[in-house]
C-alpha cells in the first residue's frame, strides 16, 4: 500500500489540474469512453471520487454508490471537489482506513485492493479526460506499470466487454508505460478527439 499511497496524490493532483482547463464548449465532446461525453466523464470521475473518499471516511467502510454517476458540475467546480475528495480520502488512508474493507455497492473488498483499483481508476480516467480536451497527461511511469501490473492479477477475460473494462487493445511490449496501461485497461493508445 506504501507504493500506491505514494503515487495516488500526485494523480488525483493531475486530475484536478486536467479538470481545472477543461472549458465549458469542451464538455459536450466526445471521449474515449463511448458511453460518456466530456461533462458525464467529468461528473462519473468526481461522484466516485467522493463516494471512495466518504466510504474512506466513514467508520464503517461504507461508500455511498447511489448518485455517483448521476453528478454533473462545471471544470471549475470539478477541480475544486476533486481536491476537497483527494483531501478526504488521503487523510483518511494516511489514519489506517485502508487497514479494513471498503465496501461499495453492497460489496466489500480489502481497503488496500480498493486503493490499488482507484489508483488504476484514475490513471486511466485522467488521460481519457486529458486526451478528450487537448491536454497532456504524463503520469509517473513506475505508477503506471505498478497499477497494470495489479489490474492483470484482477480482469479476467470474462470481466472485460461490460462498463469497467473493454477487450484488450494490442501495444508493443517496448510501448512506452502509458500506452501499455492503456491498451491492458481497453482504450486504444491514438484515440484523438475530432
Amino acid at each position: 500500500m506504501t507504493d500506491t499511497l505514494e503515487r495516488l496524490p500526485q494523480v488525483l493532483d493531475a486530475l484536478a489540474a486536467v479538470a481545472a482547463s477543461i472549458t465549458p464548449d469542451q464538455l459536450t465532446g466526445p471521449t474515449p469512453c463511448a458511453d460518456f461525453d466530456v461533462a458525464a466523464l467529468l461528473g462519473h470521475v468526481v461522484g466516485w471520487l467522493e463516494s471512495f473518499a466518504t466510504g474512506y471516511a466513514s467508520p464503517d467502510g461504507v461508500a455511498p454508490a447511489g448518485d455517483a454517476a448521476e453528478v454533473r458540475v462545471q471544470p471549475d467546480e470539478a477541480a475544486a471537489r476533486i481536491r476537497r475528495a483527494s483531501a478526504t480520502l488521503l487523510e483518511a488512508v494516511r489514519g489506517g482506513a485502508a487497514e479494513r474493507p471498503l465496501v461499495v455497492g453492497g460489496v466489500g473488498m480489502p481497503g488496500e485492493m480498493a486503493l490499488a483499483l482507484i489508483l488504476g481508476e484514475y490513471l486511466a480516467h485522467g488521460w481519457d479526460l486529458a486526451v478528450a480536451t487537448g491536454q497532456s497527461w504524463t503520469p509517473d511511469d513506475e505508477a503506471l506499470r505498478r497499477s497494470r501490473e495489479f489490474l492483470q492479477t484482477m480482469v479476467t477475460p470474462e470481466s472485460r466487454g461490460g462498463d469497467w473494462f473493454g477487450p484488450e487493445v494490442p501495444v508493443a511490449a517496448e510501448a512506452p508505460q502509458l500506452d501499455r496501461f492503456l491498451g491492458f485497461t481497453g482504450r486504444d493508445p491514438g484515440w484523438r478527439r475530432h
